[in-house]
């Protein structure tokens, strides 16, 4: 199982996490380490009925933030006009350096080695 964050643009969000399949993983973040995903790519991609069956399920799986053990990706919603903000290849590990402190270029830096 995999953790993935929620967030959206409701003043009363609360940032929810979810356990997801490595199956169901894939489908949501299908490019190549990627972990940025927006809901509404993702029903665009798999069809706005498959995307619903897939979501109901995790919805079912939430988990207590103190209880994760890695956060492997971050779902969207809501986000189309903040979109020039995040790289197009959907991989945090791609934000530009100028929105990144010292600590975190290195780290993005040593693990696309």
């Amino acid at each position: 199982m995999k953790n993935i964050q929620v967030i959206d643009r409701a003043e009363n969000c609360i940032f929810p996490i979810y356990q997801v399949t490595d199956k169901e993983f894939s489908v949501l973040f299908p490019g190549d380490r990627q972990d940025i995903e927006y809901a509404e790519d993702f029903a665009a991609r798999v069809g706005h009925h498959a995307a619903g069956k897939i979501l109901q399920k995790i919805w079912e799986r939430p988990i207590r933030k103190q209880d994760i053990v890695g956060l492997h990706g971050t779902l969207f919603y809501e986000y189309e006009d903040r979109r020039t903000h995040f790289p197009v290849s959907k991989r945090e590990c791609d934000f530009s350096h100028s929105v990144l402190n010292e600590a975190q270029r290195k780290m993005h830096s040593e693990a696309k080695v």
